[in-house]
């Protein structure tokens, strides 16, 4: 038969809402015959699946792996629409197995890592193919792997997986002599929430945008010019104590900051420590949770 053409894949598309290749595939397999297609593409999963990929999900679950040495280091959010699916022990393998799958493979962007081996499909027909049996949207929504000379990684998960973090020292010590150091540290970042480590990682237009922010506050205060800039200038010190990690008081020890804990550490075992990645991800962050009317969602369903 004559090739599949372009148009014929795009009119596939709009109908279904699958992919491109998906599509041509299809096309082929069925020799053009468009309602065949579709029929190839439901019975696959992948018409179902982009069906449910206007569905806010906004829950989901993080985890993190560690190569063996912890020389590595990678962590994945993967979000559901419920708590419930999060909780189901086919969707929390998938995640742990992506988290593996994201220590040990090369990739370089969300798109590569898509694209990874996943048994004998890759990552993105795999999250297809669970969207279709578990019945709601999924989303690979980010991933990331640090793997530096020098460096040892240590991790926490917190709720079960709700918040994890990694945390990279650059230390001439074993992962066991600064496993709970580390492990400290990650708690920290989880329970405190910092944005930097320290402040020469704070970017200047976020410093000038708080400064412009807080000078205003003082003058709706009715603070006299003269003494908003001494003030400003107080405000923006504690601020950067409140989102730079090393400058944070230590949850476990409130009488030490964070930089003074790691000094100690790092004397008591006669070796140099110096926080040099922090990666935290939290479930559902920056994601507008969409309200719902119970009743309203259900008459939806039924007129589908």
């Amino acid at each position: 038969m004559a090739g599949i053409t372009a148009a014929q894949v795009k009119e596939l598309r709009e109908r279904t809402g699958a992919g491109m290749m998906d599509c041509k595939n299809v096309l082929t397999e069925t020799d053009g015959d468009m309602e065949r297609s579709i029929e190839v593409l439901r019975e696959k999963g992948l018409a179902k699946a982009a069906k449910k990929a206007g569905r806010i999900a906004s829950e989901g679950l993080v985890r993190i792996k560690f190569s063996p040495d912890y020389k590595t280091a990678a962590i994945v959010e993967v979000n559901s629409e419920t708590d419930f699916v999060a909780k189901n022990e086919e969707f929390i393998g998938f995640v742990e197995k992506l988290s593996a799958i994201a220590a040990e493979t090369a990739w370089s962007n969300l798109d590569e890592f898509l694209a990874a081996p996943y048994d004998a499909v890759t990552v993105q027909e795999k999250l297809n193919s669970l969207i279709a049996t578990i019945g709601e949207n999924l989303n690979v929504r980010r991933a990331q792997k640090s793997a530096q000379p020098g460096v040892i990684h240590v991790g926490y998960l917190h709720g079960a997986g709700k918040i994890g973090v990694i945390i990279g020292l650059e230390t001439t010590a074993s992962y066991d002599e600064i496993a709970v150091t580390g492990k400290d540290i990650a708690m920290q970042a989880a329970s405190m929430n910092p944005r930097f480590i320290d402040e020469s990682q704070v970017d200047p237009e976020y410093m000038e945008s708080e400064k412009k922010i807080l000078i205003q506050q003082a003058l709706n205060e009715g603070k006299s010019a003269d003494i908003v800039e001494k003030m400003v200038s107080g405000r923006l010190k504690k601020e950067l104590k409140e989102t730079c990690l090393l400058e944070q008081k230590f949850v476990k020890n409130a009488d030490v900051t964070i930089s003074q804990y790691i000094a100690e550490a790092a004397k008591a075992i006669g070796k140099p420590i110096k926080v040099a990645v922090m990666i935290r991800y939290e479930v559902g962050e920056g994601i507008e949770k969409k309200e719902e009317n119970f009743a309203e969602e259900v008459a939806r369903q039924m007129g589908n």
